[in-house]
C-alpha cells in the first residue's frame, strides 16, 4: 500500500467511514456480487470500515474482512464486533490463506498502489482462490498520469492491460465493464474472473475416482 495513502486513512479513519456509510449503498457492485459469488468462505481485501463486509455477512456469506489501516480495522471492528477483522497489506497480503476462499472481493483498493506492485497484487489476489472460486476486482478509473486527492491518497493511472496479463489460462473472465459507481459516482473499472480450469480438473478427477 501506498504509504501516504496508508498515512490519510490512519489519520483519519473516522472520517473517512463516515463517508462511506453516507454514499448510497453500492447496489450495482451488491447485484454483481449476488450473480457471481456462491455460498462458501469470502474475504474482501481493502475492507476498510466494514461496509460490504457487513452486507457480505447479512447475505449469506462467510465473510472475513481484510486491511492495511490499523485505524479504520479498528472503527470496522467497533460497528461490526461479531465480524471478523484482520490486518493484511498488497501485494504480498502475508497471512492470508492461499488457494481457500470461494469469493474475493477487492472493491476500489489497488489504484492506492504503485502501478509497478500491481502484478504481484492481482497475482495474490487470484492465489487466493479455490478451485471454482470467483474474484471481484474494481479500481477507479483515472486517467493520463496518476494523481493524489486533498487527503494525499494515490490514485494511480494504469491500463487495464497490466490486470489482465496475470491472468492463468485457468482463469476465465465472466464481467468486464467500465462504469459510474452508483455509490461514489466515479468512474469505475469491474472485473470479474472465475478459477474455472481448476474446478474442471477437480471435477474431472472426481469423476475418475467414481469411474
Amino acid at each position: 500500500m501506498d504509504k501516504q495513502t496508508l498515512q490519510a486513512y490512519d489519520t483519519d479513519a473516522a472520517g473517512f467511514a463516515k463517508e462511506w456509510h453516507e454514499q448510497a449503498a453500492p447496489v450495482d457492485m451488491y447485484d454483481l456480487l449476488r450473480h457471481h459469488f456462491k455460498p462458501g468462505p469470502t474475504v474482501d481485501i481493502g475492507c476498510g470500515s466494514g461496509r460490504d463486509v457487513a452486507w457480505l455477512v447479512a447475505n449469506g456469506y462467510d465473510a472475513h474482512g481484510f486491511d492495511a489501516s490499523e485505524s479504520l480495522l479498528q472503527h470496522a471492528r467497533a460497528t461490526h464486533p461479531e465480524i471478523r477483522f484482520s490486518f493484511a497489506a498488497l501485494p504480498d497480503l502475508a497471512g492470508v490463506e492461499r488457494g481457500v476462499y470461494e469469493n474475493v472481493l477487492c472493491e476500489t483498493v489497488i489504484m492506492h498502489l504503485d502501478p509497478e506492485t500491481l502484478p504481484d497484487a492481482v497475482r495474490s489476489l487470484l492465489d487466493l482462490l479455490r478451485p471454482g472460486g470467483t474474484l471481484y476486482l474494481s479500481w477507479r478509473v483515472t486517467q493520463h498520469a496518476s494523481q493524489r486527492d486533498k487527503t494525499g491518497r494515490l490514485y494511480a493511472a494504469f491500463n487495464k492491460q497490466v490486470v489482465l496479463d496475470q491472468l492463468g489460462a485457468q482463469h476465465a473472465i465472466l464481467s468486464d465493464t467500465e462504469q459510474t459507481s452508483v455509490s461514489s459516482g466515479k468512474t469505475v473499472h469491474r472485473l470479474i474472473v472465475r478459477n474455472t480450469a481448476a474446478a474442471a480438473a477437480i471435477n474431472a478427477g472426481r469423476t475418475t475416482r467414481e469411474g
